[in-house]
């Protein structure tokens, strides 16, 4: 998709904006040609990141300025940005009231969380964290935009998923439970969406090199050498692509596709015995 077929006034929306692919996918988004709503609880980062794509899109644009009229193909382009916690049940209401008035024809649940650590040492308020971040806000976000891109007949919702989706494992299991409900409520609303010309796609990523994986740098090295982590460039090409062409999901990288059967196929103990040998490398107080 090219900014020629974006309409004037057509917003997407990303959780997670201020920084790693959440501001890969806002820059990207921008040179489509589609204005911004940014969401993020690191408010100095989100507005670092909103001026940075403002500058980038229209030279000279102030950092305050919020919108531009006639980018060059006569739409007008503009970035608003919400500071907000979206672990809080509030919080897609209020992404909602922010964005009214707005036609958001693409949505990108982005925003994560990830740790490290066995369910019974992790802390109450991680665990309600991590399950209201990737669970409740993005199913409750899309059940706020999705019903007007049907009204509108167009629309793309992009949900983060993982291939730890398919990995109930010690130390990444709540990361992983999450993704999973993640994987299985989006597929659920793409066939409910089917014939509306609204698609829901869902990215399936292994090990993206960004700060959201706490690998020690030694284990981190290894796995871009490997091939096993690609950048973060590449995980939001792949997805944007995916998402465009109205795909159910993608997961970029061959080594991905060859490890997930195996990591189905694992006993118990086996992976027991994998994530003693790995704690030393992964584990991390929450």
């Amino acid at each position: 998709m090219d900014s020629g077929d974006i309409r004037s006034g057509t917003f997407a929306l990303v959780t997670g904006a201020a920084s790693g692919m959440g501001r890969l996918y806002a820059q990207k988004l921008a040179r489509m040609g589609y204005s911004l709503i940014l969401v993020d609880i690191a408010a100095d980062r989100l507005e670092q990141t909103a001026g940075d794509i403002r500058r980038e899109i229209m030279p000279g644009t102030g950092q305050a300025a919020s919108a531009v009229q006639d980018c060059g193909t006569g739409h007008s382009f503009e970035v608003r940005t919400l500071a907000c916690d979206l672990s809080r049940q509030e919080a897609a209401g209020e992404v909602a009231a922010f964005a009214r008035g707005c036609n958001v024809e693409v949505l990108v649940n982005n925003a994560g969380i990830m740790y490290c650590q066995n369910i019974c040492n992790t802390s109450r308020k991680a665990l309600s964290l991590i399950m209201m971040l990737h669970n409740y806000t993005p199913l409750m976000l899309c059940r706020e935009f999705v019903p007007a891109m049907v009204a509108r007949g167009k629309g793309y919702v992009l949900n983060v998923s993982s291939l730890a989706a398919w990995m109930e494992w010690p130390a990444i299991g709540m990361y992983g439970n999450t993704k999973r409900f993640v994987k299985g409520f989006s597929r659920s609303l793409r066939i409910e969406c089917r014939g509306t010309g609204v698609s829901v796609t869902n990215a399936y990523f292994g090990a993206v090199d960004t700060p959201l994986i706490p690998l020690k740098p030694s284990l981190r090295k290894l796995a871009r050498r490997l091939g096993v982590m690609i950048s973060a460039d590449r995980a939001t090409d792949r997805a944007l692509s995916a998402l465009f062409h109205r795909r159910k999901g993608t997961m970029p990288g061959l080594l991905n596709k060859i490890f997930l059967p195996v990591v189905v196929a694992l006993p118990d103990c086996v992976i027991a015995w994998i994530v003693r040998k790995l704690s030393r490398y992964i584990m991390m107080d929450v």
